[in-house]
């Protein structure tokens, strides 16, 4: 239990970097360059999900599975929660609160960081 805590610290401090990352990412992508909520997502997890990887691997789990094998474990764990996440974003948040469709991508990132912990804790990082 107390591991766990400790990595679920580690792993907010990593989730707060990756927040940042893909957060911005998004309001570029949406507020400047004028594209979708579904192309601005895809661009800004998919920042965020590099920086994940390598420091949640390294710093978080101390993982001792091999880079190719947790990189493909990592892979399918976002996979999927990202759907689930983008799911979330399409068929609960947008159509139910009218907020402006950034505030519902921030929503959607809450969801997607708690079921990302706790499958990687669980599947992508454990020998």
């Amino acid at each position: 239990m107390k591991e766990t805590v400790k990595q679920a610290f580690k792993y907010g401090i990593v989730g707060i970097s990756n927040t940042v990352i893909t957060a911005i990412v998004i309001w570029i992508m949406m507020k400047l360059f004028g594209c979708s909520d579904v192309v601005s997502n895809i661009v800004g997890y998919v920042a965020g999900v590099l920086n994940s990887f390598i420091w949640n691997r390294q710093w978080t789990f101390h993982s001792s599975v091999s880079w190719l094998s947790s990189a493909v474990r990592f892979g399918l764990v976002f996979g999927i929660c990202y759907l689930l996440q983008l799911g979330f974003l399409l068929y609960v948040l947008n159509p139910y609160l009218s907020i402006d469709p950034y505030y519902n991508q921030l929503i959607a990132m809450l969801f997607y960081t708690v079921i990302n912990f706790v499958m990687n804790k669980l599947y992508t990082f454990k020998a």
